[in-house]
């Protein structure tokens, strides 16, 4: 379908975002707190475009706000496109209420509303507005720090059960390309065995960059981290659809992933089994032919 083309839109910037957020929240007394947390809060994340604005409300009532789509255009303007997940498919609610905005110029916010105090869990926040000063849904927050999301160097249980998983789940890769299961078999190589291989991606970097350090979520900075060979190799571990094409991202997986662990193995001196390697390398070599 050819979507026709429309004159752009100028996103508008931080500070006009941040500006529209305090004037809502300023402006209704209901709302006492408003706190900002994500990339925007993440002080080690630079300012990139599309970044959300993940936004909570603390508020004294949260009948007025849930499930309530019109206030927020009244306040925020008309969506784009919105999402409210606490009333999708089996709703199970708590109380609290999130609109998922996307506006005309690209602008995404993320708001929430919270009647319960605010627990610090440790994830980088901000406060944006504090109407008790300490004494209502607020405490006085921490600077915000990404150290959540650091890296966390693998036990040596943790790191030979990522090995097991990854070698053995790729039995199930080749039989599903040999029954031609495209769907089963993409699902095993690219939520199962992936999941797998981006643990020992994320040690690796620990092991050469520090664990002080964030690869974002699904490994989003895996570029930034990993030197480019590597980068480049991890990029052809994806695949289309066709088999042979297939069976190729395979093997650059497998070959990755051993490269990969054997560093971390010998960092933390831990014992590679490399004859679980080499006994699914047969196994696909045989399924294969």
């Amino acid at each position: 379908m050819l979507i026709p083309a429309e004159r752009k839109t100028k996103m508008r910037d931080k500070n006009e975002i941040f500006s529209l957020i305090l004037k809502i929240a300023n402006e209704d007394d209901r709302i006492r707190a408003a706190v900002l947390s994500g990339s925007h809060a993440n002080p080690a994340i630079a300012e990139v475009q599309y970044q959300d604005y993940d936004t909570c409300f603390y508020v004294t009532d949260i009948k007025p706000f849930y499930n309530n789509p019109e206030w927020v255009k009244s306040k925020f303007g008309e969506p784009l496109i919105m999402q409210m997940p606490e009333i999708m498919r089996d709703p199970i609610g708590d109380g609290h209420f999130t609109y998922l905005i996307i506006f005309h110029d690209g602008v995404r916010i993320d708001l929430s509303f919270d009647f319960r105090k605010y627990i610090d869990d440790g994830e980088p926040a901000i406060t944006l507005l504090d109407k008790d000063n300490g004494n209502g849904f607020l405490p006085v927050l921490s600077p915000p720090s990404d150290a959540l999301w650091h890296i966390k160097p693998p036990s040596l249980l943790y790191f030979s059960s990522c090995c097991n998983n990854f070698w053995w789940c790729l039995n199930n890769v080749a039989k599903g390309i040999a029954r031609d299961e495209l769907p089963y078999t993409m699902n095993m190589l690219n939520q199962v065995v992936r999941s797998e291989l981006h643990d020992m991606i994320n040690w690796y970097i620990g092991v050469t960059k520090g664990f002080s350090l964030s690869t974002g979520k699904d490994g989003k900075y895996f570029k930034k981290y990993l030197p480019p060979y590597l980068y480049d190799r991890y990029v052809k571990t994806f695949s289309s659809g066709n088999y042979a094409d297939l069976w190729e991202s395979v093997y650059v997986m497998c070959e990755l992933f051993h490269l990969l662990a054997l560093e971390v193995a010998e960092h933390f001196g831990f014992n590679y089994r490399q004859e679980e390697e080499d006994a699914m390398m047969k196994y696909l070599q045989m399924v294969r032919g």
